[in-house]
């Protein structure tokens, strides 16, 4: 996924993207071990998303940069209230 796609994410979708990667990344890590690794350049390629998410994640924190917000429905609390 390209850097300009993951700042059109919200911060919870980037959270799930992270813990996917992290999960995949022990995957492939026991399989190195284990010396079943098909693909050895994919430890880096997640490596390297990871880091790109953590630095997006970063920059929301430090508000040097905002992430895409959620959308509420339009109505939805409004409606409630009356």
């Amino acid at each position: 996924m390209k850097k300009e796609q993951m700042r059109e994410l919200t911060r919870e979708e980037l959270l799930q993207r992270k813990s996917e990667l992290e999960e995949e990344r022990f995957n492939l890590r026991l399989q190195k071990a284990s010396k079943e690794l098909d693909n050895p350049l994919r430890l880096r390629m997640l490596k390297r998303e990871l880091a790109r998410i953590n630095t997006i994640l970063n920059e929301d924190q430090l508000r040097i940069r905002p992430l895409a917000q959620v959308e509420k429905e339009p109505g939805s609390a409004e409606q409630k209230q009356e």
